[in-house]
């Protein structure tokens, strides 16, 4: 019984990362994100709006969008790279408060996301 039992908590789990895998693109990067609102110069030299939607990224080209998917409700959200960081170790990108608020991130204030650039 317990190898039935196996098998199917087994089939389940490889349909589960089949859909996954189907709604993020393979050149996404995964891991964790946050929100900030600041009031001052972003790295790019404008200033930080927490309405807009933009966001701080350690290597991206200033102007970049990228599409941000929380993979705990599925919501995205486009969003430019104004900022650099975020500088936590395992968090990839940092959101404005409109664009954490889109995707359903304010009340925890981070994440598990994939990022993915738009063209």
């Amino acid at each position: 019984m317990k190898s039935k039992f196996f098998g199917t908590a087994f089939l389940a789990a490889t349909a589960t990362l089949c859909v996954v895998s189907a709604t993020v693109p393979a050149s996404a990067q995964c891991g964790g994100a946050s929100w900030y609102a600041l009031h001052s110069r972003t790295a790019s030299g404008e200033m930080m709006n927490p309405a807009q939607m933009t966001a701080a990224h350690k290597t991206l080209p200033f102007g970049t969008k990228v599409k941000v998917t929380n993979k705990s409700t599925g919501k995205s959200v486009v969003v430019r790279i104004n900022d650099r960081g975020p500088f936590i170790k395992g968090r990839i990108i940092d959101l404005s408060k409109a664009a954490a608020s889109r995707i359903g991130m304010i009340r925890s204030g981070h994440a598990p996301v994939c990022i993915s650039t738009t063209s």
